[in-house]
């Protein structure tokens, strides 16, 4: 007879706790605190991609009210993501400093699953797979959504069916490349605010994600500040420098680029 399904069996509790392992002597007070921050996120970011597949299979099949369901899910998370940057700034530069040689080569820079999320989003960018080894199951994954349409992509086609007039190019444009604007697409979008209030607020929380992830990278741009400074990132990376180029670019273009004309 099997045993009884406990809270700690069910939720692995004994193996989860074994997974926050500092490296550091003593070992430093923070680097716990750096190690659970940053597998927390990893956990979101898997809950994330799991809502995210589940919002383009409700796109797909113009299921409109699930839809908005699962972005307002999202946006939630979202949320909880920005306040964990409080946590991380409680940790001091010195603090970090000292455990910080410990990292050596390791990056957030080389997330798989946070790759994932932009790819999934519509920020496609082929390079950033030379980051993960060939056959690994990281780069299996990020190769197959290069490959599949983004949520923008599964957007504008359910827009189509519902009678708007998306361009061609739109329709089926090549699902490797990055979402850019498109002003026939966008003539379209003011149409949907105008004849289609539902789509609208559909549209309205498709901002609503974009700005969550703006504000997300903004606070992480600005925490790393003011603990590194203008240091170079660990494992190489760029630090602030490339960290600032990521900033106020909307992962659905079409959709601010409407304001004005509203």
């Amino acid at each position: 007879m099997s045993a009884p399904v406990t809270y700690a069996s069910y939720l692995q509790i004994d193996a989860l706790l074994r997974l926050q392992t500092p490296l550091s002597d003593g070992p430093e007070h923070d680097e716990l605190l750096f190690i659970t921050i940053h597998q927390v996120y990893e956990l979101w970011f898997k809950q994330l991609l799991h809502e995210l597949r589940g919002l383009r299979t409700r796109l797909n099949a113009d299921d409109a009210p699930a839809a908005a369901a699962t972005l307002k899910r999202v946006l939630t998370i979202m949320k909880t993501l920005v306040k964990q940057v409080d946590v991380l700034e409680t940790m001091t530069p010195l603090s970090f400093n000292a455990f910080r040689a410990r990292l050596e080569t390791s990056s957030g820079f080389q997330s798989g699953q946070f790759r994932a999320l932009e790819f999934l989003l519509g920020h496609k960018r082929p390079a950033l797979l030379a980051q993960h080894e060939p056959g690994s199951t990281v780069r299996a994954e990020l190769e197959a959504l290069l490959a599949e349409p983004s949520i923008w992509d599964c957007f504008v086609r359910h827009l189509h069916r519902l009678g708007l007039s998306m361009p061609e190019a739109a329709l089926h444009r090549d699902p490797a490349a990055a979402t850019v604007a498109d002003e026939a697409v966008q003539a379209q979008l003011i149409a949907v605010y105008q004849r289609y209030p539902y789509s609208a607020q559909l549209c309205e929380l498709l901002v609503d994600l974009d700005e969550g992830m703006q504000e997300w990278r903004y606070r992480h741009v600005k925490m790393v500040e003011r603990t590194i400074g203008a240091k170079l990132g660990t494992g190489g990376s760029a630090g602030m420098a490339y960290l600032r180029e990521t900033l106020f670019k909307p992962l659905f273009p079409d959709l601010w680029a409407i304001r004005t004309q509203l």
